[in-house]
């Protein structure tokens, strides 16, 4: 086989072939030259300059990709200290950084190991944590906020390297591969958004590190087993890990990997010639690189999540009680008695994922019963508070009595300690889940009836095996209301605005034991007449804190809808991206701050877009053809079609249809890694169009690759104060409002 056939099916690494790019089946715009041609070509150039051109093209792989990165950190870096003001999510991730700082708990929808990244930065920038990142605000003078901008926009300056070489491994000729990389190196919007401290450029950085790392295991498939393919195996794997664990947008790019693994196993199936063994251990390989490394990397960044952030912090809610307890400095069981007694008041904390604390308030119903609200609420407050007493059956209680303890079966009332009304439900409906009862608080410790009590039902015990008496922390049970049947639940369902948004708590009719909404325990406890204990020595499992964590994390972003009695004027739809319809101002617009808009580079929007829609055409003709007898394109050309062409527009699909399905608020930046797909989309195009020039015109292909080249690097230096910083009256800059959802002037 000759080196061509063999560099274009993957079957060759070594340096040479690497460094000839080729399109399958042929060089680098030529043949392989001939001796003679070579020494023909010599006798019409002098030796030197021959010798350095020589040079020049062996080592463009290292050349061009040093001067990108050059450029990259340019574009990235320069002027990143200019707005010394809080600007955009640079509230959020800045103080999820400083709770890592002052190691305390905290909770966000997004996996820790962006923010990780962020803390880190903060503690290399000599940050005390102390700052509270307001929007808006002015950093103070011992914040070295450059320093920590400078960090972050690192990830997004390594892109570019790993775009160029994404393409090689890819196949793409050398000119698509430099169009490639300065489509990512001039995008404006990949240079802005990695300007801040944000974790945007880590997720992008992840993203392409996660197709670089498949595409060169792909080029590897015929050196199945080598200690490189089991390397850039594994690398693969740590790079969904990472990418995962930034933002779960990772997913996606997990997906295309996924449907190429599922793809690569299915052909190898087919071939009846590979032993067993053989795709047994390559069953294996991917499950052990695909699957289980991710799935460890992804729980190492919350197992170091769990131990960085020991003490107590505005996130605790949503953990279990077990787990609060055992923060440092936290209220959660502090000298609370073990085991609750009738008398007791006590915070009741619902087990489910996500799940609070039970509450009520003054306020009452809209409809319905009309009665008192009873909801579930995240923050710590005295509505909170609940007293045990005995049902109605029993003689009132007397706290001058022998102590009674609350047991497994146990029929109880539980009385809002700021109202005095009583834990009540009746067979009218929930306000939001209908099928349920609505649960409200009714009465007073006097005034009620049988449809105040509920039985205890005791499901588990962290601590002990003795079920017959609650304790703080470690008791789970379930509360059975005694007349309906029907049992206490919190299910994540939130309230309308007159309910504050806080959670439904219904009385559901089935009785499902392993429902975890159902579970409710007992969080604090104050009772003068029991001693004092530390429930807090009960450690709290990881892997049920990381499920609990995930599930409340996936509930909470769920709830990420638009507020339809609030203008967002930076949400944008899904539709808006692709056609560059909509930008997005990052900061105030007043002519004393340096202002900043999120827009990205109209050649790249716009040709990216159209590349997609022109591979959907290409295919359609290819097919047609076939469908008519043509057998223009041999087997190796559609390998390149498949590989270098079909995945980029699955990867594309995969990052943009979800945001097309989901109900959560969207905004531009939520189709950069999309963007990603679509460039090297038109890469492939360019690459593939121009492939006949290549052969007998190659000054009008390099024509026209460097028109796109220059229109691509004018665009930037045209919209560069979106950029670097708009600083002044913002009117100055009219002339890049070329749509009037552009908001760049007022």
């Amino acid at each position: 086989m000759s080196n061509k056939a063999t560099h274009a099916s993957g079957a060759s690494s070594d340096g040479a072939e690497l460094r000839r790019r080729n399109v399958p089946g042929e060089s680098n715009g030529s043949a392989v030259p001939t001796q003679a041609e070579v020494d023909n070509k010599k006798s019409h150039k002098p030796k030197s300059q021959s010798s350095i051109l020589s040079t020049l093209d062996e080592y463009e792989f290292l050349i061009a990709p040093l001067i990108f990165t050059f450029l990259a950190f340019f574009t990235r870096m320069y002027k990143i200290g200019l707005s010394d003001i809080v600007t955009w999510d640079e509230a959020h991730f800045g103080k999820f950084g400083s709770h890592y700082i002052k190691r305390e708990f905290y909770f966000d929808v997004h996996p820790p190991l962006g923010k990780m990244l962020v803390g880190l930065s903060g503690v290399l920038a000599g940050y005390n944590g102390s700052f509270e990142f307001k929007s808006g605000e002015k950093y103070p003078e011992e914040l070295n906020y450059t320093f920590m901008r400078l960090f972050n926009s690192a990830f997004g300056a390594v892109c570019v390297p790993l775009a160029y070489y994404t393409a090689r491994e890819l196949n793409f000729r050398r000119p698509a591969v430099w169009l490639v990389t300065l489509m990512v190196l001039f995008e404006n919007s990949y240079a802005t958004i990695s300007r801040f401290i944000l974790l945007d450029s880590m997720l992008l950085c992840f993203t392409f590190t996660t197709v670089l790392c498949w595409a060169r295991f792909h080029r590897l498939r015929h050196e199945s087993f080598s200690v490189e393919w089991f390397t850039w195996l594994f690398l693969t794997g740590i790079s969904i890990g990472c990418v995962c664990s930034v933002k779960w947008v990772g997913m996606f790019g997990t997906a295309l990997v996924g449907f190429y693994t599922i793809e690569d196993l299915w052909n190898k199936f087919g071939d009846l010639k590979m032993p067993k063994v053989e795709l047994a251990s390559h069953v294996s390989a991917r499950v052990v690189g695909l699957i289980i490394i991710p799935v460890l990397v992804y729980m190492f960044t919350f197992w170091v999540h769990f131990l960085v952030l020991e003490n107590s912090g505005p996130g605790d809610a949503q953990m279990s009680s077990l787990f609060q307890a055992n923060l440092r400095g936290t209220e959660v069981g502090k000298d609370s008695p073990l085991e609750i007694a009738y008398g007791s008041r006590a915070t009741l904390k619902n087990m489910g994922y996500g799940g609070g604390l039970l509450h009520s308030h003054v306020q009452t119903y809209p409809e319905g019963s009309q009665q008192q609200q009873v909801t579930c609420y995240h923050h710590k407050d005295a509505n909170n508070d609940w007293f045990f007493y005995p049902n109605r059956n029993k003689p009132l209680y007397n706290p001058e009595e022998p102590i009674e303890y609350v047991g497994d079966k146990d029929i109880i009332r539980l009385i809002h300690s700021q109202t005095g009304r009583n834990l009540h439900s009746h067979t009218v409906s929930a306000p939001v889940t209908k099928a349920d009862y609505e649960v409200s608080s009714y009465g007073n410790t006097t005034v009620g009836d049988e449809k105040d009590h509920w039985t205890v039902e005791v499901v588990n015990d962290a601590a002990s095996n003795d079920w017959t008496k609650i304790r703080t922390l470690t008791t789970s049970f379930r509360l059975k209301h005694t007349s309906l049947g029907c049992y206490l639940r919190a299910g994540n369902v939130n309230l309308p605005q007159w309910g504050f948004k806080q959670i439904e708590v219904t009385c559901v009719k089935e009785n499902k034991p392993r429902d975890v909404y159902t579970h409710w325990n007992v969080e604090s406890h104050w009772n003068e007449r029991l001693p004092a204990s530390d429930p807090g020595s009960y450690k709290s499992p990881f892997l049920r804190d990381f499920v609990h964590l995930n599930v409340a994390m996936m509930t909470s972003n769920n709830a990420l809808v638009p507020d339809p009695d609030k203008q967002d004027d930076l949400a944008s739809h899904f539709w808006q991206w692709p056609i560059l319809n909509v930008g997005l101002r990052m900061c105030g617009w007043d002519d004393h701050i340096v202002k900043y808009f999120l827009l990205g580079n109209p050649i790249v929007y716009w040709g990216s877009t159209a590349s997609l829609a022109g591979f959907f055409v290409l295919i359609g003709w290819y097919l047609v053809r076939w469908q008519r007898g043509y057998q223009e394109l041999k087997p190796i050309e559609i390998d390149q079609i498949h590989y270098g062409g079909i995945y980029p527009v699955v990867g594309w699909f995969l990052h943009y249809l979800p945001f097309v399905a989901m109900a959560r608020v969207t905004y531009v930046h939520h189709y950069y890694p999309a963007l990603y797909f679509a460039i090297l989309t038109m890469g492939f195009m360019l690459d593939w169009v121009t492939r006949p020039l290549a052969r007998t015109h190659k000054t009008i292909e390099w024509a026209i690759y460097g028109v796109l080249y220059v229109v691509v690097i004018s665009l930037f230096i045209l919209f560069r104060a979106i950029v670097f910083g708009m600083e002044g009256d913002n009117k100055q800059w009219r002339h890049l409002r070329w749509f009037e959802k552009w908001r760049i002037t007022d």
